[in-house]
């Protein structure tokens, strides 16, 4: 991973004069230890007409595994074995823009003691980086780099030289020129921008970012036309951090727009006391939704099929409407943790009769199942292989035949709203599939046309206007018709 930083000089400016600015000696060759590798600057050329530093940075392949287990999206974007081989050593990166970071952290800030006169200087500047993955092409390159005053020519990087036929990579060799930009100004857009056109930081994103992120491109970055997107791979697409970015980069345009400093704009309305609460875990959105829809039914005799650890049916035995309820599982593990949750070894007896917990696969019909007044199947559907589910829809639906059934599943479309879950990715390990809005509805609808049910469906969790809600819930109610025709079979049958 290389990169030069190369200025022209005069006599009365000479070009060695970015070794004060750099606070590296151009005599000397210095090597920095990072966490993922060793840093080496070095001088190629150095007199006074012309001088060029170099940061070569050698990645400690086994470091970068080490560390990047479970740590966001790892050091390599790419595939399965991409922690093995990667394009990490060689290609421009996160791990580029934080040795920048460490080696020249007096330059970036605009310091030079010993020529306090040098840092706000601009001077002619060529940087050079043989290969930077650029997601977006050149196009994008130049986008980002030449509103800020650079001359920018990004040559994209053949897949091989052998063979044309094969087309560009997505890397770009790069070379950016100025003569308006100090040396402070040209560290601190790399720093920022490397990262972004690679969009796959090596480390997990936290809130510190933000201030990382102000630190380096506060005074440019908030009349950028590609604001948005800087801010947004910057801080790894984590929206609650880019909106905190964008708030404090409106404060500066603000600030700018004024004449005023930051802190002014930010004071000018006095500061109140405020308790900001706790956001409700969604789980506990999904228990109340489900609760409010049963009351709302009717129903006095209530089914939890695939109850797991027992937290809805604990919820239920606390409302005395709920005469019956009965959890089932198909692991007996999960029902064991269930019956030492509600303690029924220790529960009254009146308690006790109005709970049981069964062990049962939705699989298989189970005579078990019958006469109640609704079911409930809370995030258990994506847990079965898809072939499976008419089977599971026969028992509920057709041999069960409760008044009502709820079903909760997650809205994949809301999966971009998580944070910390990588793209692509479900939101646990053991889902099988999880659907879009038009996905569910459609499976819904025709299971409640085959059976003879209508069906509601309702958001649990923020509706988000793009995305939906986090949960999507459809309530099916038995027809009148259906039910009555039922019961007169039934009748008949006795």
């Amino acid at each position: 991973m290389f990169l030069t930083i190369t200025t022209t000089g005069t006599p009365e400016r000479p070009a060695t004069d970015l070794g004060y600015l750099l606070h590296k000696h151009p005599d000397k060759s210095q090597a920095f230890s990072t966490s993922y590798g060793t840093a080496h600057v070095l001088y190629p050329e150095a007199d006074a007409q012309r001088c060029t530093a170099a940061l070569l940075l050698e990645v400690d392949a086994v470091a970068l595994v080490r560390r990047g287990r479970g740590k966001g999206r790892g050091g390599a974007p790419d595939a399965a074995l991409a922690q093995y081989v990667n394009d990490r050593p060689y290609a421009a990166s996160s791990l580029l823009a934080v040795a920048l970071s460490a080696v020249f952290s007096s330059a970036m800030r605009g310091v030079c003691s010993a020529k306090p006169e040098l840092p706000a200087q601009a001077r002619p500047l060529r940087v050079e980086v043989p290969a930077l993955p650029a997601r977006g092409g050149p196009d994008l390159v130049r986008r980002l780099f030449e509103p800020l005053g650079w001359t920018v020519t990004a040559d994209p990087v053949a897949l091989d030289t052998e063979f044309p036929a094969w087309g560009d990579s997505r890397y770009v060799r790069l070379v950016l020129e100025s003569e308006t930009l100090t040396v402070a100004e040209a560290l601190r857009h790399l720093y920022v921008l490397l990262p972004v056109l690679d969009d796959a930081k090596h480390y997990w994103v936290a809130s510190d970012e933000v201030d990382k992120l102000m630190r380096a491109g506060g005074a440019w970055l908030y009349d950028h036309p590609e604001v948005k997107l800087i801010t947004s791979r910057f801080l790894s697409r984590r929206w609650s951090l880019t909106r905190q970015a964008m708030e404090r980069l409106e404060l500066v345009r603000l600030a700018e727009t004024d004449d005023s400093e930051v802190e002014d704009i930010d004071n000018a309305v006095e500061a109140e006391e405020e308790t900001e609460e706790k956001p409700t875990p969604l789980a506990v959105q999904r228990r109340d939704a489900i609760i409010a829809a049963l009351k709302a039914s009717g129903a006095a005799r209530v089914l939890d099929l695939g109850c797991g650890q027992g937290q809805l049916v604990q919820a239920l035995l606390k409302d005395p409407r709920f005469t019956e309820i009965v959890g089932v599982d198909v692991s007996m593990r999960a029902l064991t943790i269930a019956s030492r949750r509600l303690k029924l070894d220790r529960m009254g007896e009146r308690q006790a009769s109005r709970v049981q917990l069964l062990q049962g696969s939705l699989a298989y019909t189970d005579t078990r199942l019958k006469g109640y007044d609704a079911a409930v199947l809370s995030e258990v559907i994506e847990h079965l292989d898809l072939p499976r589910l008419p089977a599971l829809e026969y028992t509920v639906f057709g041999s069960a035949r409760p008044r009502t059934v709820l079903v909760t599943t997650p809205n994949v479309e809301y999966n971009v709203r998580w944070e910390s879950l990588p793209a692509g990715h479900v939101r646990h390990g053991d889902h099988r599939f999880e659907w879009t809005r038009e996905e569910f509805r459609t499976w819904a609808a025709a299971v409640a046309e085959r059976h003879g049910y209508g069906v509601e469906f309702v958001p649990v969790g923020p509706d988000d206007p793009e995305v939906g809600p986090p949960t999507q819930m459809a309530v099916f109610e038995l027809s009148t018709a259906t039910t009555r025709t039922t019961n007169e079979k039934e009748a008949k049958a006795a």
